[in-house]
């Protein structure tokens, strides 16, 4: 093996984040964006492709210039989504390892899609870069608040901005304070974009989910998702309350490539790390002129982790709430059952009443892999549901349902 240095296939055009002049801290912004991640800029080309930034004055602020690839985001859909024009790779098999349980999975007419950080933001910057309602500043973000009934201020650089409306999707450094009915998981993971000297992938054939790994630290899996023959993405994935030493997810992702890929010699082009709270917590959306988005607004599926498609969602019942009513928060929460679901499955995790690989193993076993992710969407009927809640074992799911709801009853 050879550990390279991080590399790039696309040189980043310069980012308006790296514009020299400051933003005037005297004036008031229509919209103020603290955070120029997945969310934030989500959101503003929803918002611009609806034409609510014509004639506005919006500010932009992150403590990144946004020109690394550092990070990816896959997902599924059925159709072409807003950001189709920069989805790096898609598939419709997707490979299953699991306990009891192997196969491929066809989820046609869903694709299961990647794309590249770098790319996603190249094309938003392409989109809202040169608008002459945006203004940009690359510093850290401070305190957010509302300050007054029809203005809210955000800290940075120095400077308070003040804006009548302002998104913010800088998640607090620490978990809030939790009650016993609320479980905080984390799911972390390390990548490594490999290349190989031969022919050693099938582009053809992702692995979604293996679980021939240890799961001493919890629920535990790899997925592969090759590129080309000689490259793939290989990422080292934990379900758990606490993080590991930094070697260990080297050591993992090298004995996986050994032992499941066969590979003795390959370069390490890229690399990612990550970590996404995992919880049942009801992030709050906002109030008055702050309004919450991204995992800062609870975006993210608690019991999955998966956030990229859920934003774009939540980012197109924003821009219809902005129009209908003038504000971003009506008609922004999914039904409340699958929160529920969402605590239930995290109850079983939490306490290790099953173990995950065995949860998802019979997950997809006993359903049709577009069913499973339909409910992993919260898109699916409750007569779906009931069939898939009605596969998983009904002793342990049903004690752990009710002992979720007795704690949230008494506020524990």
């Amino acid at each position: 093996m050879t550990l390279g240095t991080i590399t790039q296939e696309t040189k980043a055009p310069a980012s308006p984040l790296q514009k020299g002049a400051l933003p005037d801290a005297t004036a008031v912004y229509d919209y103020v964006f603290a955070g120029a991640g997945c969310a934030g800029l989500s959101l503003l080309v929803h918002m611009k492709e609806a034409g609510l930034l014509a004639n506005k004055k919006v500010l932009v602020i992150d403590r990144e210039h946004k020109q690394a690839n550092d990070r990816t985001w896959c997902f599924w859909e059925k159709e072409p989504g807003p950001f189709e024009s920069v989805v790096y790779r898609s598939w419709q098999q997707l490979d299953f390892y699991g306990p009891g349980f192997s196969a491929p999975l066809h989820i046609a007419p869903y694709s299961y899609k990647l794309i590249r950080g770098i790319d996603f933001y190249n094309y938003c910057f392409a989109q809202l870069g040169d608008l002459p309602e945006v203004e940009w500043l690359c510093a850290p973000v401070g305190a957010v608040a509302n300050s007054a009934a029809d203005m809210a201020t955000v800290s940075a650089g120095g400077q308070q901005y003040r804006g009548r409306l302002v998104f913010n999707s800088i998640v607090a450094p620490q978990p809030p304070i939790l009650a016993q009915h609320h479980y905080w998981l984390l799911q972390h993971f390390k990548g490594w974009i490999i290349e190989t000297p031969d022919d050693r992938f099938d582009p053809q054939k992702p692995t979604l989910m293996d679980f021939r790994v240890g799961q001493e630290h919890g629920c535990t899996f790899v997925y592969v998702l090759p590129f080309s023959k000689r490259r793939a993405l290989v990422e080292y994935t934990l379900f758990s309350e606490k993080l590991l030493p930094p070697e260990a997810y080297d050591a993992a992702l090298d004995d996986y490539l050994r032992q499941f890929l066969h590979l003795e010699t390959y370069r390490v082009a890229e690399t990612e790390f990550g970590v996404i709270p995992m919880t049942n917590y009801a992030f709050p959306q906002g109030s008055d002129r702050v309004c919450q988005i991204g995992t800062a607004g609870g975006f993210t599926k608690g019991s999955s982790g998966y956030t990229f498609r859920f934003i774009q969602k939540k980012s197109a019942r924003m821009v219809a709430s902005l129009k209908a009513h003038g504000h971003p928060f009506a008609g922004l929460a999914d039904a409340a059952r699958f929160a529920f679901y969402d605590s239930v499955l995290l109850h079983v995790l939490h306490h290790r009443q099953m173990a995950g690989d065995r949860i998802f193993a019979r997950l997809f076993r006993k359903n049709k892999a577009q069913e499973v992710l339909r409910f992993l969407d919260n898109e699916t009927n409750i007569p779906g549901e009931l069939q898939i809640l009605g596969s998983m074992p009904s002793l342990t799911f049903s004690r752990a349902a009710l002992r979720y709801l007795v704690a949230r009853m008494f506020k524990r």
